[in-house]
């Protein structure tokens, strides 16, 4: 059959990443911070794939994420279609939805779907690979990604290629689960490969072997693109069809049943970075073999994972940890333990911490906001309002607000009037007084809000008017 160019790349970008908390939270996950360098993974995924051999990407992620995501994208210059899925449902019905959304585009579509939240350092040799691969795509194969072992792991699945296909390419002889440690270094003395969770396929191919070997999540996520709605600028898949889909992934769904799987090899370094011991493995590191991110100080250490986000970190005389410090959460553990880091998540929750889903810098889509201090009848907060950014037209029960511009010109209604508050201004919104804040400058708008009254959380808001379509 003719090429079919460009490919189309789908990231996944809706998971949580609770194993890399307290820096990655249900609030704002892995996929959308700067583990590494000075961009989000999800920047680094659209930056490995902003190439001629590639179209436009697709983008799926949840309900809270979207606006962050195309925020994110636009901040690289980079195009994107953002996919809303309405609830999560693992990787399979995901992968589906976006799938069917390019089909739309073009019937034999050839597709790339990208964990937005992987790490990969070689890009001319991940494109290489996506080359080398694509003939047994444009010819009906599954084609995964394998990544050639550099040690026995214990974290990743494995596959074991099979009959030589051409040109790097083999048929899938068998995918196995993340093994013991015995097992792994038979597996790598074997020749398997680490299962990156990374495909390369065309689009009617992998939905009519959904079809086949999952009918009731075909026909879900068929109806849930067939009905989705353009919802300022975003698609929305139709959410009664989507969740009819069931929760599971990718490979349970279609690649360990069809028999059309097929495997590459990639030499490109990856990591999925499930850990922080993941960093340990790929990052570079300084004369003690520490891993180290931000305003950090480490002296007789050694063989350390330091990460800070802007506060200083000191360790002295230690070896084989993970320490991350965030403005509200400090975390200690033995680096061959931070596997279980998802189980201290879950008893924080249990526990109903704030700090196991919420950072003190909440998104939404007009910027964000972080609290400052609070006491009993009052709170300080610093607001940053994006270019273009509007709140909601509001008011409030049971606190009143006074608000100094520091930086940047704020557009303020109070009541029926309109004014302009300049930096190093301020003005009072009285309880009850329905207000709204814009910024319609060019720059970030910020400035520091001090709430008093008899109750300030976030639900004493009554929303009236909101270009977002929040309720």
């Amino acid at each position: 059959m003719p090429a079919i160019s460009p490919i189309t790349p789908v990231l996944l970008a809706g998971g949580a990443g609770t194993r890399l908390w307290p820096v990655s939270r249900d609030a704002l996950p892995k996929q959308f911070l700067p583990l590494v360098g000075e961009r989000s993974t999800y920047q680094e995924t659209l930056l490995r794939v902003s190439d001629p051999m590639f179209a436009a990407p697709i983008v799926i992620t949840g309900p809270n994420f979207h606006f962050f995501a195309k925020r994110q994208a636009e901040e690289i210059g980079i195009d994107v279609t953002v996919v809303i899925e309405p609830l999560r449902r693992d990787s399979g019905p995901a992968i589906a939805a976006a799938t069917a959304i390019a089909r739309q585009r073009h019937p034999q579509a050839l597709v790339l779907a990208l964990a937005a939240d992987h790490i990969i350092l070689d890009t001319d040799k991940f494109r290489a690979t996506c080359l080398a691969g694509r003939p047994a795509a444009e010819n009906g194969q599954i084609v995964t990604f394998g990544i050639k072992p550099s040690e026995p792991k214990t974290s990743y699945g494995y596959i074991l290629p099979g009959a030589d296909l051409g040109n790097g390419v083999s048929v899938v002889s068998r995918f196995v689960e993340k093994p013991d440690a015995a097992t792994a270094a038979r597996y790598v003395r074997d020749g398997y490969l680490w299962n990156s969770g990374n495909f390369l396929y065309r689009a009617d191919v992998l939905m009519s072997e959904l079809a086949r070997l999952e009918p009731g999540m075909a026909e879900a996520v068929e109806a849930a693109a067939a009905g989705a709605t353009n919802d300022l600028g975003f698609l929305r898949l139709d959410p009664d069809a989507f969740a009819r889909a069931p929760q599971k992934s990718i490979d349970y769904a279609v690649m360990e049943k069809t028999d059309r799987a097929a495997v590459i090899a990639g030499d490109f370094r990856w990591s999925d970075i499930g850990s922080w011991d993941a960093l340990f493995d790929i990052m570079p590191r300084d004369e003690g073999g520490n891993v180290v991110h931000g305003p950090v100080i480490a002296v007789d250490t050694a063989d350390c994972v330091i990460h800070s986000d802007g506060r200083l970190t000191t360790l002295i005389g230690v070896s084989d940890l993970v320490v991350v410090s965030t403005s509200d959460a400090v975390m200690v553990v033995p680096r061959d333990r931070s596997q279980q880091v998802r189980e201290l998540v879950t008893r924080l929750k249990a526990e109903d911490k704030p700090e196991a889903t919420e950072h003190k810098r909440v998104h939404r889509p007009w910027g964000y906001y972080e609290s400052i201090d609070m006491g009993d009848r009052f709170q300080v907060k610093r607001i940053v309002v994006s270019p273009g950014g509007m709140l909601s037209l509001q008011r409030h029960r049971h606190r009143s607000e006074h608000w100094v511009v520091v930086r940047g010109n704020a557009e303020v209604t109070i009541g029926d009037e309109l004014r302009a508050v300049h930096e190093n201004e301020s003005i009072y919104i009285p309880i009850g007084t329905v207000h709204r804040l814009a910024n319609r400058g060019k720059i970030p708008l910020e400035l520091i809000e001090v709430q008093t009254g008899s109750y300030l959380g976030e639900d004493d808001i009554e929303r009236i008017e909101d270009i977002y379509k929040r309720v």
